[in-house]
């Protein structure tokens, strides 16, 4: 058999056999898979993917949060074959580079704010965390100050699935297949439907930002090197924190002399409207990581964005022993070139912040009036649906949601959506969605009306199951 670009597919049922022999997923239960069968997905154009049986799905994921300006853009593949063509690898170690790391390094410092002057790259997002971990102990050694090592996260939180980046995320199913590594610690979410209880909004934004000081004093200030958080919780349910979090987040990092972290993985390059997550919410870190839509989920790239604060301290204090054999790839730099350009020549982020953004908001919201819908929360293009027995207990509810295992509707209703022709991702008890930026009106009316339809179809199944609570 030849393998390469197959033009013609084998069956279905054939390709989930020799996936099911031979293909390990990942964050997948194997046997439960296999026994269903895996979707093959087999082409895909602009906001749409198509399956080996034809059926066509509208990627309200886009990928996994990453494939901004849509499938099938021929300047970013023609890019990568150009360049591939001329200098298909070679390394940036060993005091070496080529012309397309150089020159994404730049335009990244270019688009970055203004003492953003500095790249370090690597291949995906969790890369991207383990680097952080090393680049800010040894920032602190540099500053004379080696006992400030230990970094603070929040529970929930996603920052990859490396040692190191699962260790920073705040998951507890990762660590308990993996432990932690030594020395970081977690706080409270800003999770405000889900845990803000009988508090107003204020006084919930209080109580978790002051964690953050009670455990910078628990740990000892001289202690701490850094805090991290994404400025919108992605894979952790699309938590939207509360006006004011990130402000009061930024101002205790500063009284205690501490490194502030923001995951732009996800946020990163328009999804909430502006060109860095932590722009939306006027706060200045210290280091940004990065990856996914930096190149649109075309070739495997990420790095960290590095302020000068930091650049000036670990750039002369001797060498950074830290680096992979594909940072700065050639091929997945000049992608990542093709791919930023296309984000500024259509100017997405401004079609983002300024259209599409609070069209997807009014429509998304209108789901709120489902009888399945506690919570329609979306910031920029994400968007999250708390689902719910107890709708009139909006906006939060300490009861159990449904007669079921936390999770189990949610799936009921990813099943659905599927069915629907629409890609929504569960986690928990609820469904989130990150569609590419290039997504049109159109595709949000068909969004809604296919989310609409798998709501219904949920809502049916579990009321004849016995799984809402009346």
């Amino acid at each position: 058999m030849s393998y390469g670009y197959l033009k013609n597919h084998e069956s279905t049922q054939k390709m989930q056999s020799i996936n099911a022999a031979h293909h390990l997923h990942p964050f997948s239960d194997m046997a439960s898979l296999n026994d269903k069968g895996a979707r093959v997905i087999t082409s895909a154009q602009g906001v749409f993917v198509y399956d080996s049986d034809g059926n066509h799905l509208l990627d309200a994921m886009a990928g996994l949060w990453c494939v901004a300006v849509g499938y099938g853009r021929t300047e970013i593949i023609e890019a990568a074959y150009q360049q591939m063509q001329q200098l298909c690898y070679y390394n940036t170690f060993f005091q070496t580079t080529h012309p397309p790391v150089l020159y994404l390094a730049e335009k990244l410092c270019n688009m970055a704010p203004d003492d953003y002057n500095h790249a370090f790259f690597c291949s995906s997002g969790s890369e991207a965390n383990d680097t952080i971990v090393r680049m800010v102990r040894h920032y602190w050694h540099g500053m004379g100050k080696p006992k400030k090592h230990h970094i603070i996260s929040r529970k929930n939180g996603y920052h990859g699935s490396t040692m190191a980046g699962q260790s920073l995320g705040g998951m507890d199913a990762m660590h308990h297949q993996g432990g932690i590594i030594q020395g970081i610690s977690h706080i409270d979410q800003p999770y405000y439907y889900g845990e803000g209880f009988g508090m107003s909004e204020a006084e919930f934004t209080k109580q978790r930002t002051e964690a953050l000081r009670q455990e910078i004093e628990h740990i000892g200030s001289d202690n701490v090197a850094a805090f991290i958080g994404e400025p919108v919780q992605g894979a952790g349910g699309v938590v939207i924190p509360p006006k004011g979090y990130w402000q009061e987040i930024e101002k205790i990092c500063q009284e205690y002399d501490i490194l502030l972290i923001c995951d732009e993985v996800i946020c990163g390059f328009g999804r909430t409207g502006y060109m860095f997550g932590s722009e939306s919410y006027q706060i200045k870190p210290d280091m940004m990581p990065i990856a996914k839509s930096l190149s649109s989920g075309y070739l495997p790239i990420g790095g960290v964005l590095v302020n000068d604060k930091v650049n000036d301290i670990i750039s002369h204090h001797g060498e950074f022993y830290h680096g992979y054999t594909y940072s700065g790839h050639p091929a997945c730099a000049a992608a990542a070139i093709a791919n930023l350009d296309i984000i500024e020549r259509e100017n997405l982020v401004n079609y983002v912040k300024d259209d599409i953004s609070s069209y997807f908001a009014a429509q998304w919201a209108t789901l709120s009036d489902h009888e399945l819908v506690g919570e329609a929360r979306s910031y920029g293009l994400l968007g999250a649906l708390e689902l719910t027995s107890h709708t009139k207990d909006y906006p939060h509810c300490d009861k159990p949601r449904f007669h079921a295992n936390e999770g189990d509707v949610a799936m009921i209703c990813r099943e659905y959506c599927l069915d629907s022709g629409l890609i929504m991702r569960a986690v928990r008890d609820s469904m989130i969605v990150s569609p590419p930026l290039v997504i049109n009106h159109e595709e949000v009316d068909l969004l809604i009306t296919r989310a609409r339809k798998a709501l219904d179809l949920t809502y049916y199944h579990i009321k004849k199951d016995g799984m809402l609570i009346i």
